[in-house]
């Protein structure tokens, strides 16, 4: 079975400094058809204005991943990391028994577009902890690169769930296979340009949630940008 999740259909928070497209239910945006799709939580599509962001918060038992698309994000939090992330780099924090930290854009004079996923973990209570990587676009190029895991895999970064991230950049009508192992579902966020999910056509910011099928199978792509996630069902 495969569901489609339109771009237009996200929630919306427009505040100024701040413009997110929320997938699933999130702050004061409330679906109670889109609260998740198995331990997948949250993912955001932020925008966030020259020298704005969020202010320093808490989190627990939360897998958190950034991945950004554009500009340069800066982080901070009480483990003692601080770094300003780019295009290609993932970060993951994982929030555990509780952190502390703060996002701001690194800018002085231009935007910062990124995504913002939570995964929920397998165990709470654990030991936080904080990885970033980065992956260049000839590692995503024609292929799944593998960015986060729960082994940590193939140098992704290491969730505290069994689930598996891939980035894939596809051009010219390349197609990709798939294959969903018994028990897997799948969902597919397709961050730019236009491809065809298992018969199902996405543009910029749609989603495809999958059950019940043996493969994902992604085709006809126009300078394609997506993620897909591999999770227990």
């Amino acid at each position: 079975m495969i569901e489609l999740r339109k771009s237009e259909d996200r929630g919306l928070a427009n505040l100024g400094w701040l413009h997110s497209h929320h997938t699933f239910s999130f702050g004061h945006y409330y679906d109670p058809r889109h609260t998740g799709f198995g331990p997948l939580l949250v993912i955001n599509e932020d925008r966030v204005q020259a020298g704005k962001g969020f202010g320093t918060h808490g989190h627990r038992d939360m897998e958190i991943i950034s991945y950004v698309l554009d500009g340069e994000l800066a982080h901070k939090d009480n483990m003692g990391n601080g770094s300003v992330l780019r295009y290609g780099d993932v970060q993951r924090m994982s929030a555990g028994t509780g952190v502390m930290h703060s996002e701001f854009n690194n800018s002085p004079d231009k935007q910062v577009h990124f995504l913002q996923i939570w995964i929920e973990p397998s165990a709470k209570g654990i030991k936080p902890g904080y990885e970033e990587k980065h992956f260049d676009v000839a590692s995503k190029e024609g292929q799944l690169r593998l960015i986060a895991s729960q082994d940590g895999s193939e140098g992704s970064v290491t969730i505290h769930q069994d689930a598996r991230l891939y980035a894939s950049i596809l051009q010219n009508d390349a197609s990709i296979v798939h294959p969903l192992a018994p028990g897997r579902t799948a969902y597919v966020h397709l961050i730019r340009g236009q491809m065809t999910v298992n018969g199902q056509r996405l543009v910029t910011g749609d989603a495809l949630k999958i059950t019940g099928e043996n493969n994902v199978t992604v085709d006809q792509a126009e300078a394609a940008a997506f993620l897909l996630f591999d999770l227990p069902y």
